[in-house]
């Protein structure tokens, strides 16, 4: 099943689907893409970026489109929902569903949340919502479509903030973490630091440190060798580059310091880990 609704004049595209045919398969190879996955009726295996995962029934990932993602084609209860950032900016909408650097680009690895009945009563609904939209073929049909992702965000978000250590988190704190996140996600291949994260956000490394073991159970430094480790696993899985050249690319003057950073952080060489991968996948 794939269900799509496209604008050739303004590019946009938002897709339904179980990625149950050769068409939704393709989508996977499809650059500029976020991805909204729901497993709706049974555990479903998942390979995002270098790891392997099983989404539980009603769990709910949202990957960007970073992720290098792959579904088995024979999947049983998945359900996605795709679209590009011409369909919906996160970026320039996120006074409106706060998801940028919570929902997406909130931490190196996807966000995953589990829906209670309710949640997945209400999840339900607006699928059927969207089915409806998607066979009404007029002028509207664009708008309603991004009102009812508007609205699947927005629902997202606020079950994702009530699994915090601190759901009470006020709103303040809670733009400081997820605008920390943003600027790690543009900046990780030339800040390495806390400090330099600090300094453009005008706190102090101690205050982002206390904000974050208090609310969000990693540390300021974690979450940007995080990034800096999965960008290092995706150039060293899916590019032609060396390892010097990856180094290079993730802002290290010296090729000895990322191999060094990198088996801090994964317990084996650069060179050894993209060995090790590719007999697994043989």
């Amino acid at each position: 099943m794939k269900l799509s609704y496209s604008s050739f004049k303004d590019e946009d595209l938002f897709i339904l689907t179980d990625f149950k045919c050769g068409p939704a398969q393709q989508l996977f190879s499809e650059k500029g893409l976020y991805k909204i996955l729901w497993s709706r009726d049974q555990p479903v295996p998942l390979k995002v970026d270098d790891y392997q995962l099983s989404l539980c029934k009603d769990e709910v990932i949202f990957c960007t489109p970073l992720n290098v993602i792959d579904v088995p084609i024979d999947n049983e209860g998945l359900l996605a929902f795709v679209f590009n950032k011409q369909f919906f900016c996160i970026q320039t909408h996120d006074d409106q569903v706060s998801c940028q650097g919570f929902l997406f680009f909130g931490s190196a690895q996807p966000q995953v949340i589990k829906l209670s009945d309710k949640n997945s009563a209400d999840f339900e609904l607006m699928h059927q919502m969207f089915l409806n939209d998607l066979s009404v073929k007029d002028q509207l049909q664009g708008e309603m479509l991004r009102s009812l992702l508007k609205r699947l965000l927005i629902s997202s978000t606020r079950l994702l903030r009530n699994e915090m250590p601190d759901p009470s988190i006020g709103q303040t704190h809670m733009d400081l973490i997820r605008e920390y996140n943003i600027l790690v996600e543009k900046h990780f291949k030339e800040f390495h630091k806390v400090k330099e994260y600090a300094n453009l956000l005008h706190k102090s490394p101690k205050t982002l440190s206390n904000l974050f073991t208090k609310h969000v159970n990693k540390s300021p430094l974690s979450m940007i060798n995080e990034r800096i480790m999965l960008e290092a696993k995706r150039l060293l899985l899916y590019s032609d580059l060396s390892n010097d050249e990856i180094g290079t690319e993730l802002g290290y003057k010296d090729s000895s310091h990322f191999s060094k950073f990198f088996k801090k952080h994964s317990g084996v060489s650069p060179k050894i880990f993209k060995q090790n991968k590719l007999v697994s996948t043989n």
